[in-house]
């Protein structure tokens, strides 16, 4: 009866904007859809039914009701991300088939065990440290991160009954990943849009400009976000005086690496190459992963009954692709730039700091309605740039601003960008556990990043 109540609340809202009446300048289509999207979003986070289940109901709304073709409402099932995310599960797999992934587990906490927040902080500073060279933060949380997180997390809810500590990891990855993302211009594939966008403004930011602005922020959040998701979550072992001990004498038992985990490591390191140097060669990301398939299939690493019966690949794939496609079609529709033009009458008064805060906060939580960073990017940074400098806000400091909330912003949900539902896929944190926490993350974030990091820009010369 509950989930009845629950999932007839969606619908009331949603029907609710259906008959709302339409603003002036926004297409019947793109309200309709408005509707459906939220109606979607309530039930997701309040979770009557599956997420897949929602998701195929929200695809037939969308075509039963001629809001969206059916080739239109289904066009998300292609995205190349989407897609990615979908080989990035099945090569963890193979880490975990192989032994790799404990290897890497027990490595790490050999180095960092020493307590919990010990083995975050290790997750963050690996994706750290391959930030500047993989643009895709999909590929790289994926691929590296996510099998990691796997190995340590099993090690803990299995051995010590600890299932919080299997929310830490996946939170601090994820999160650090959004930091990371912000720190360099080459981290996330949207961060070259931002400069070229820029560009067409008159504005220039280059590699360096964006990682000098970037890095005291950056370092503070990457610090902070751990210590602060370690208190949320509070897993239940702290200290681990003797894990680095334990770690040490696993990998005394696991012996010499078999030729499977070589294997495995030498796929491995090949999709780290492909994705560092795909764009040079014009190689998507999901190709090099599926190269990376390919060869664990061949080795028999992986069987394709493996492929088939990998539950969360596939189960991600029909939520996420459901809500790219939604979110997208918001914006073709110009569902965004209806809702900038509105933002520049209310702004048009304001100082420009004060406006261009109001303009920043706006960007930031309207990640809300997107399922791509890229795709928020594409439909809000111009326009919002364009009224940020109108209002007198210094031209380089607008565009790092929403740069960095370009990324920062992904946070907030499990679908804010293209690691989010790999990770989500751990089944570690519920919806509203992950909103809860993306939410407390996004005000300390944004506190540092406009508190330290406004500092550190005048310093600099920023404004």
């Amino acid at each position: 009866m509950k989930r009845a109540y629950t999932f007839g609340f969606a619908i009331l809202i949603g029907f609710l904007i259906w008959l709302l009446p339409r603003p002036e300048g926004v297409q019947p289509q793109a309200w309709n859809l408005l509707a459906i999207f939220v109606a979607t979003m309530i039930a997701v986070v309040l979770r009557p039914f599956p997420m897949g289940f929602v998701s195929v109901m929200a695809l037939a709304v969308t075509v039963a009701t001629g809001t969206l073709s059916f080739a239109d409402a289904f066009s998300g099932f292609s995205n190349d991300v989407v897609w990615l995310i979908v080989f990035a599960f099945f090569v963890a797999r193979g880490f975990i088939a192989t032994g790799l992934g404990n290897r890497l587990a027990y490595k790490v906490m050999s180095i960092l065990g020493k307590n919990s927040l010990g083995l975050g902080y290790g997750l963050v500073a690996t994706d750290l440290i391959l930030a500047p060279a993989i643009p895709s933060v999909t590929a790289r949380i994926g691929g590296i991160v996510f099998p990691i997180v796997k190995g340590l997390a099993q090690i803990f809810t299995g051995a010590s009954h600890d299932p919080r500590m299997g929310g830490f990891l996946t939170l601090t990855s994820y999160q650090g990943s959004a930091i990371t993302s912000a720190m360099f211009l080459t981290a996330m594939a949207g961060n070259p849009l931002i400069a070229e966008l820029a560009r067409g403004q008159g504005i220039e930011i280059t590699w360096g400009i964006w990682a000098i602005a970037a890095l005291v922020p950056g370092l503070i959040s990457l610090v902070a976000i751990p210590s602060l998701l370690f208190y949320l979550i509070s897993p239940t072992i702290r200290k681990t005086p003797h894990a680095k001990e334990m770690a040490s004498n696993k990998l005394k038992e696991m012996g010499p690496m078999s030729s499977k985990e070589w294997i495995m490591l030498g796929t491995f390191v090949l999709m780290i190459i492909l994705w560092i140097i795909g764009p040079k060669i014009d190689m998507k990301a999901p190709i090099a992963a599926m190269i990376g398939l390919i060869i664990l299939l061949f080795s028999d690493i992986l069987t394709w009954k493996d492929v088939i019966e990998e539950t969360s690949a596939w189960d991600t794939f029909i939520w996420f692709a459901t809500l790219v496609t939604l979110s997208g079609f918001l914006n073709k529709l110009g569902l965004s730039t209806w809702f900038s033009s509105q933002v520049v009458f209310y702004v048009s008064g304001f100082s420009w700091i004060t406006g261009f805060l109001l303009i920043a906060l706006l960007y930031f939580y309207t990640h809300y309605f997107f399922a791509s960073a890229v795709a928020h990017i594409g439909a809000m940074f111009a326009p919002l740039l364009i009224i940020a400098v109108a209002l007198g806000t210094p031209p380089q400091l607008a565009v790092l601003t929403l740069g960095f909330f370009s990324n920062l912003f992904a946070g907030l949900t499990h679908y804010g960008s293209g690691p989010a539902p790999i990770l989500f896929g751990t089944g570690y944190v519920t919806v509203a556990t992950w909103w809860k926490f993306g939410f407390i993350v996004s005000v300390a974030n944004i506190a540092i990043w406009l508190i330290v990091g406004g500092l550190w820009w005048k310093i600099l010369g920023l404004w």
